[in-house]
């Protein structure tokens, strides 16, 4: 009950809020991106995840993670997970949505994109924090670490 509590207190709440807001921003971009702007399904979540990235490393930074890193030995790893991430995530959604086309090729590629887009949101949610948590805002203070 205490890793829960924990949970709910500590830093993967801060980081869910943060999500909450980074993720609007990002996910609203990538939407308008593929089908105001009819960008590709990459360009639109690219572009979208890199503008909710610029929104997430600060937030983060600052108030998820409390971190002490500076800023030059945090961006390249903060960049890192993300690119990771997203090629996972992405990818791994595309490739499902391609699945599924070829076994129902009477659903829209529209609707399948629009659904990838949002299951490779919530993968690249958790590998982002499991990231950040533990290589972009790491801190080697033992006691710290547990009680976040």
């Amino acid at each position: 009950m205490n890793a829960f509590r924990s949970l709910l207190t500590g830093s993967f709440a801060r980081f869910l809020l943060v999500g909450v807001l980074n993720t609007l921003v990002g996910l609203s971009a990538s939407f308008a991106l593929y089908n105001l702007a009819h960008f590709n399904y990459w360009a639109s979540t690219f572009v979208g995840n890199a503008i909710g990235s610029v929104v997430s490393y600060f937030l983060n930074r600052a108030f998820t993670f409390r971190s002490k890193a500076s800023f030059g030995s945090s961006w390249w790893r903060f960049a890192l997970v993300i690119l990771i991430c997203y090629g996972f995530s992405y990818g791994f959604s595309y490739v499902l949505a391609e699945a599924a086309a070829s076994h129902f090729p009477s659903i829209q590629s529209g609707w399948l994109h629009n659904a990838a887009i949002l299951v490779g949101n919530g993968l690249y949610t958790i590998g982002n924090y499991a990231g950040h948590k533990y290589f972009t805002f790491r801190t080697h203070d033992s006691k710290k670490d547990r009680a976040s």
